[in-house]
C-alpha cells in the first residue's frame, strides 16, 4: 500500500481532512444563525444594510419569493449630488438611510424588519437606521 499526506500509517481514516469552507468565518456565522429568525414578507420585508471600507448598501428583500425589491446605496445615481456634500461616511448613511425609506413608503412599505447582517448596530449602520427612521420607517427587529 502507497502512503500519502492523508493516508500514513498512524491516521485513522483514509480520507482528507475537513477543510473550512468560508461560512464558518466569524460574520458569515452570524448572518446564518441571524436569518433563521429574520424573514422578510411582502408587506413587511427585510431591511439589508451591508457597509464595506468606503461604503454602505442598502436593500429591500422579500424572502417569500426571494427577491430583492429596490436598493439603495452611496454609488446610486440618485445620491451622486448629495454625496458630495455629505461630510463623512457617518452622514452618507444617514442620507442612504432616508433614501431607501423614501423609496419603501413610495411602494406602500411602512414596516421593515431590520437585518444589521451581522455588523455591530453602531456608527454607519446604526446612522443608516436612524435615517430610515427619519425618512419614515418602522424598524422591526423581528
Amino acid at each position: 500500500m502507497q502512503y500519502n499526506r492523508y493516508n500514513k500509517p498512524g491516521r485513522r481514516f483514509d480520507r482528507k481532512p475537513f477543510t473550512k469552507k468560508p461560512f464558518n468565518k466569524k460574520p458569515f456565522k452570524k448572518r446564518h444563525f441571524v436569518r433563521r429568525k429574520l424573514y422578510g414578507t411582502t408587506e413587511r420585508p427585510r431591511l439589508l444594510v451591508f457597509r464595506s471600507l468606503k461604503h454602505i448598501y442598502g436593500q429591500l428583500v422579500d424572502d417569500s419569493i426571494k427577491k430583492t425589491i429596490t436598493t439603495v446605496s452611496t454609488h446610486s445615481r440618485e445620491l451622486r449630488e448629495e454625496m458630495k456634500s455629505a461630510a463623512d461616511r457617518v452622514q452618507a448613511a444617514r442620507i442612504v438611510g432616508k433614501t431607501i425609506a423614501a423609496k419603501a413608503l413610495a411602494m406602500n412599505v411602512k414596516g421593515v424588519v431590520f437585518d444589521r447582517n451581522g455588523f455591530v448596530y453602531h456608527g454607519r449602520v446604526k446612522a443608516f437606521a436612524e435615517g430610515a427612521r427619519e425618512g419614515g420607517l418602522w424598524l422591526h427587529s423581528h
